[in-house]
């Protein structure tokens, strides 16, 4: 049995997709195992997944990366704050990655920019590598890339934004992966091949329209969503949603709020100025406490199941929520902290599916009122989100993965 290895790193939202594609790629008939933190050992198990142990603190990360400043979009600061967070990590990806139990993989599939780790372990063991993402970032003229910007700079400069972040990944881990190199006896730099390599995208065309330069060997495959193990929703919850018009959906997931408490007020006050009940996500943010009749706090809820009930969905925009918001059908607003999450909610804007974000630091009573006003109110909106759900939902993103995974190395 063909055994892959996969490589995944960050938040639950980040982390999520890849232990999707990886069950997938089980019920296809590969033994499937996934390097990721502790934190998601039980979401891994649970799916009949191997794990494989690559120490850290998932939520201490994301505390770090935002005090620090990853939720500039300054460069140089940006640099700084990868040092500072992202970099402390590196000797814990060496010592992973090179444990002997990963010499029996047969593939890599590797969430990390760059292919790093990943791909010097699959230059060691001489078995395919590919790279895997759920956000675009491969060099484009169409746009720059996410994590610096979210609207066009114009065609070379949006290809040179490419170049811009590979600068700064080299700076966050270029010394920890040339240690990892020469502690598996490789050359310094890996050697470049003349045939593209495969690169898989975990998201839609119809989000993402493909940029027409990229070539035949970029995959956008639809959404990698995770189907919901046998779950039944609590009786506070079904009961709230029967008592009223659908609520609208507030929560940021993995995101750290610096203030909670205040936070919490913005969100219940602009519902009560927009006169509609509400759902708010704890989330790590921590969000909730004392809250009115109207609003109810939930921890854990499968958005696949909440967010086709809400009459709208206001989130921080990561990929896999934005991906879950625009299935869903209902029109959505992010409201972005750091990275890609701004690029996400443009292309919100853009499709006519859902209102401009509003960056959490920007967040007033007053504008978020007045964007769920519009959310829930719009029609000519809510027919496009329903339109744009419904085509969503015919994509099969894991399926069409697979058969690109199958296509390189058989079960």
């Amino acid at each position: 049995m063909t055994r892959i290895t996969i490589m995944a790193l960050g938040s639950r939202g980040d982390v999520q997709p890849y232990i999707a594609l990886g069950w997938a790629l089980a019920a296809a008939g590969y033994a499937v195992r996934v390097a990721t933190f502790p934190a998601f050992a039980p979401l891994v198990l649970e799916r009949g997944l191997d794990y494989h142990r690559v120490e850290g603190d998932a939520e201490a990360l994301v505390q770090a990366a935002m005090t620090s400043g990853m939720n500039t979009r300054n460069p140089v600061k940006l640099m700084q704050a990868l040092r500072e967070s992202y970099g402390e990590l590196a000797s814990a990806y060496e010592r992973a990655f090179l444990a002997d139990d990963l010499q029996d993989s047969d593939l890599i599939l590797n969430q990390l920019p760059g292919g790093a780790y990943g791909r010097d372990v699959a230059e060691k063991l001489r078995i395919p590598h590919i790279p895997v993402s759920v956000i675009p970032l491969l060099p484009t003229r169409a746009f720059p890339i996410p994590l610096l910007a979210a609207r066009s700079f114009g065609g070379a400069l949006n290809r040179a934004s490419y170049f811009v972040a590979e600068r700064l990944f080299g700076v966050m881990m270029g010394a920890s992966i040339q240690r990892f190199r020469r502690a598996l006896g490789l050359a310094s730099a890996a050697p470049r091949s003349a045939d593209p390599q495969p690169v898989i995208n975990g998201f839609s065309s119809l989000v993402v329209p493909r940029p027409p330069d990229w070539g035949a060997h970029v995959h956008l495959t639809g959404w990698w969503i995770l189907p919901e193990a046998d779950w039944t929703p609590p009786a506070t919850l079904t009961d709230f949603l029967a008592a009223g018009d659908p609520p609208v959906f507030i929560g940021f997931g993995s995101m750290i709020a610096p203030d909670a408490a205040a936070l919490t007020r913005t969100l219940i006050a602009a519902l009560g100025q927009a006169g509609r009940r509400g759902v708010i996500s704890a989330g790590w943010a921590r969000l909730g406490g004392d809250l009115p009749d109207t609003i109810l706090s939930v921890d854990y809820v499968p958005y696949t199941w909440l967010f086709p009930r809400m009459a709208a969905v206001i989130h921080h925009g990561g990929s896999g929520t934005t991906g879950l918001a625009l299935r869903s059908g209902v029109p959505s607003m992010v409201v972005p902290f750091a990275a890609d999450q701004p690029y996400w909610g443009e292309r919100t804007r853009v499709l006519g599916v859902g209102v401009a974000p509003i960056p959490v630091k920007a967040l007033t009573v007053d504008n978020l009122a007045a964007a769920i006003t519009r959310l829930t109110a719009d029609a000519e909106m809510r027919s496009r989100a329903a339109a744009l759900g419904a085509k969503l939902r015919q994509e099969d993103g894991l399926g069409s993965a697979v058969k690109i995974v199958r296509g390189i190395i058989p079960p």
